[in-house]
């Protein structure tokens, strides 16, 4: 059986950012894989150590009402995989790739890149 100490040595992503003004200063982070389990503080080393109390007070709460806990996923990604689209738009990309004299997968991983904000080569 898992029990605290368990989820607490999980490595769960983090994310933090500085609050602007009109929000109240400081820094807010959060585990995005457990919903609602966030903090603030007035410097980013408080605003962590506050998120590991909610992260303790978060996984408690969770175990004492029986509720799953989410685990950080370590899956790899090998970079490949396979889309089913509309004939129509494959043809619409394959002349787009064409006319740009680049090969049909180039040409979607720009796209792809550009619509997710991702940097591009």
């Amino acid at each position: 059986m898992k029990d605290l100490n368990y989820y607490l040595n999980l490595n769960y992503e983090i994310k933090i950012r500085k609050l602007t003004e009109e929000e109240g200063g400081g820094w807010l982070a959060e585990i995005p894989i457990l919903p609602g389990c966030k903090s603030d503080g007035e410097t980013p080393e408080e605003t962590i150590a506050n998120l590991t109390d909610a992260k303790k007070c978060w996984i408690e709460a969770g175990m004492e009402l029986g509720r799953l806990i989410p685990e950080p996923t370590t899956d790899d990604f090998s970079g490949q995989l396979r889309v089913r689209m509309p004939k129509s738009l494959h043809r619409a990309l394959s002349e787009k790739a064409k006319e740009e004299n680049v090969s049909l997968n180039q040409y979607i991983n720009y796209q792809l890149a550009l619509g997710v904000g991702h940097p591009v080569k």
